[in-house]
């Protein structure tokens, strides 16, 4: 590769005069950078005695140094970065952070962009960072939190909504009357992705109240902005280990549903133990849905479909739904998810899981 026109890094900042030569000591010159000493005077460290000269105010640091400068700072100061929100916006709009839930002092179109120190929560008016503290459990997950990039709407919604629609998993019990505002029947959904489908399916079913469990805060943010929008008041988002939410906040037989969509298949055999559908997470949610109460898992992975269908048919506490006692096929209800379309475009199966409810008095730990 030709190096014609090449300037290399140390050249280049010498070029521009971040760096010095200091004597020479052989094939290459010695360089130091250009510091700042307490006082706030550039200043750029001279040989190994450990002296200091002042940079030339001509030079092209001196000039971006100087007083009234873009880049000078008072003495004795120290610059600290601050760390900003994942989410973006126009920097021509004012910074405003959004106040209140539905229907409050926000205006649309307003930048909820947040500059935020260090230890300060994201949203301050929206979900917390692992509610119950669950990673301090032993306890083997199904779910690995990740960080993503949350947009402006989905801040906005988060910050605006959660206090109405918003329910951290901490632990403590939470009344389902209460928290919708009546006593219609509750369905519980674990992993909603971005909850295009959760929309839908409240939209097409006002009088059920869909309670959404996830750790994924742009689809947090994004199901609330489409409650929002469609005027969904049967939806609520819970943020955190659904598990803790089962094992110690909601009471027994308080669920008229369990819904399990395409859940994190786990394919390598040694990370099967982490798949949500096991024999003790059914103990668990047995406890949780009242008699009668429909379980509907789907899955494009067809290992997994098998293992919950076996995981399944072998609880005493759940019924298929299926005469034949195989996968079912997709109920109406049911829309076809953003992820679903995917894996049909692969070539993938997707496999539907009905299951009841039945009678059978079950307690933690009876198989």
């Amino acid at each position: 590769m030709s190096r014609v026109g090449f300037v290399g890094p140390v050249r280049f900042m010498r070029r521009v005069g971040l760096v010095k030569p200091v004597g020479f000591v052989g094939p290459v010159s010695r360089v130091e950078p250009v510091g700042l000493v307490s006082s706030g005077d550039p200043v750029s460290p001279v040989g190994s005695v450990g002296l200091a000269s002042p940079v030339s105010p001509a030079s092209p640091m001196g000039r971006a140094l100087a007083p009234g400068s873009a880049h000078a700072r008072s003495p004795g100061t120290r610059k600290i970065d601050c760390t900003v929100s994942d989410f973006v916006s126009s920097a021509d709009v004012p910074q405003q952070v959004p106040q209140g839930s539905p229907g409050g002092e926000h205006q649309p179109g307003v930048s909820v962009r947040h500059f935020r120190g260090k230890g300060e929560p994201r949203f301050p008016d929206g979900p917390r960072a692992d509610p119950a503290g669950s990673h301090f459990e032993r306890r083997i997950r199904s779910f690995q939190p990740r960080r993503s990039r949350v947009t402006a709407g989905q801040a906005d919604a988060l910050q605006r909504l959660w206090a109405t629609w918003g329910l951290d998993i901490d632990g403590h019990p939470v009344d389902l009357a209460e928290l919708f505002g009546d006593d219609r029947p509750v369905v519980l959904e674990i992993g909603f992705g971005m909850g295009e489908a959760t929309a839908q399916m409240a939209a097409a079913d006002p009088g059920t109240g869909i309670l959404a469990a996830d750790v994924h805060t742009p689809g947090q943010g994004n199901l609330l902005n489409l409650a929002d929008r469609g005027g969904l008041t049967n939806v609520r988002v819970a943020n955190g280990d659904a598990i803790i939410l089962l094992r110690e906040m909601l009471p027994a037989d308080s669920l008229d549903g369990l819904r399990v969509y395409f859940p994190d298949p786990w394919p390598k055999k040694r990370h099967h133990k982490r798949r949500l559908i096991q024999p003790e997470f059914l103990d668990l949610a047995a406890t949780r849905l009242r008699p009668g109460a429909l379980v509907h898992c789907a899955t494009d992975w067809v290992p997994y479909a098998e293992q919950m269908l076996e995981v399944l048919t072998a609880h005493p506490g759940f019924a298929n739904t299926r005469p034949d006692g195989g996968f079912a096929p997709r109920p109406d209800f049911r829309p076809l998810t953003r992820f679903e379309g995917q894996g049909l475009d692969k070539g993938h199966a997707v496999n539907d899981l009905l299951f009841r409810r039945v009678q059978h008095p079950v307690q933690p730990g009876e198989r």
